[in-house]
């Protein structure tokens, strides 16, 4: 009886194990292949190192890019090379990318930024909110943007236990924003078990100096985050779900969901038209080759595009493009053969892809039009 007891409870956890391994594949979209499709226009843009993980535009064309991101479980050939914060102005016919000062005092050799995004007060005081990862903890750097000499003051670092495993963030004020926490877990080894049994403990934080809480809640994974441009909505990527879910922002800073977008890629960044409000989406077709670097069968990334309309009446997405280009194919800070395009911008006929790669900053212009159309 015993015997046939061991046996029986074997079985069951022998099953449960083949269940969730085959759920863990298919959030990962382990078995799909996509074709890629041509980029013609597409240039690289020279000078970073490291790759870049994320992109955030001010309205005037002055784009401040992160790079230099060691996230665990993804391969670094740079894993000794502190982050760094770039500058590019987009209204020069040839931008190219120029590394920011950073102020004295501030931990430089444990830098390791990963989401960031900017607030311009109503002084014309730019602030950026850094997502930082020192010593594979989470913090957000807060810093003044001198334009006259390309710097960064750094003003405060800002830690909460709340902030565990912090990814994107999106600024509603000089020291408050919405932070998305990618896992619940911050050791590795916890956060792959945390992926792979499907638990969903990923969630929404509002941080202000006043009041710090949980504002959303049961995500596999909540990755980009953002904004829309009349500031009643957040948007909020689930990377392992391959949604993006329309939140509603109230004036006690709570959200309430009232949208899905779903699509069929793992959604990394999202970046906001700031006059349409549509959903631009950097994706990833196969999560499981983000795990194992083979140079010989890349990733491959997607450019997404969706429409939010303000009365909610519809939402759609489109697929723009995709590739495996050895340019264009993901992963954190990594050689030219893995290459990542976490997040989209966009400017007057052009597109500025990041790719977390040794080649990091494309621009595609003049490729694009509306590809959207109307459903119920």
């Amino acid at each position: 009886m015993g015997k046939l007891l061991v046996v029986a409870l074997v079985g069951i956890a022998a099953a449960l194990a083949a269940e969730r391994l085959l759920a863990f594949r298919n959030r990962l979209n382990a078995s799909r292949e996509v074709a890629p499709v041509s980029l013609p226009n597409c240039r690289l843009i020279k000078g970073i190192e490291t790759g870049s993980e994320d992109i955030d535009i001010l309205p005037n064309g002055l784009a401040f890019i992160s790079s230099g991101l060691k996230y665990p479980g993804i391969k670094s050939f740079a894993p000794d090379k502190p982050g760094e914060i770039f500058l590019m102005d987009l209204n020069e016919d040839n931008p190219r990318a120029v590394e920011l000062r950073i102020s004295r005092g501030f931990d430089l050799a444990s830098f390791n930024p990963h989401g960031i995004n900017t607030y311009v007060d109503r002084d014309d005081t730019v602030y950026l909110f850094v997502v930082n990862h020192p010593h594979q903890k989470s913090t957000v750097e807060l810093f003044k943007f001198e334009e006259d000499d390309n710097s960064l003051v750094h003003l405060k670092t800002i830690r909460h236990d709340l902030l565990t495993s912090v990814n994107d963030i999106v600024a509603v004020g000089p020291d408050s924003f919405y932070a998305t926490n990618d896992h619940y877990f911050s050791d590795f080894l916890l956060m792959f078990l945390e992926m792979f049994l499907g638990l969903t403990w990923s969630n929404v934080v509002y941080y202000s100096p006043k009041e710090v809480k949980e504002v959303a809640s049961g995500f596999y994974s909540a990755n980009g985050i953002n904004i829309s441009p009349d500031r009643k909505y957040i948007y909020v990527a689930d990377v392992l779900d391959h949604n993006v879910y329309v939140m509603e922002k109230h004036a006690n800073w709570s959200l309430t969901h009232v949208k899905t977008l779903q699509l069929e890629a793992l959604v990394d960044n999202l970046s906001i038209d700031p006059h349409t409000g549509d959903i631009w989406t950097g994706c990833h077709p196969n999560g499981m080759k983000l795990f194992y670097y083979d140079p010989e069968n890349l990733p491959g990334s997607e450019v997404l595009f969706g429409r939010h309309h303000w009365s909610l009446s519809y939402i759609c997405a489109r697929k723009l493009f995709c590739s495996n280009h050895p340019g264009i194919t993901y992963l954190h800070s990594i050689e030219s053969a893995w290459h990542k395009v976490p997040l989209l911008k966009r400017r007057p006929s052009c597109l500025l892809l990041s790719s977390e790669s040794l080649n990091s900053i494309y621009s595609l212009t003049n490729t694009y039009s509306d590809p959207c159309v109307t459903t119920k």
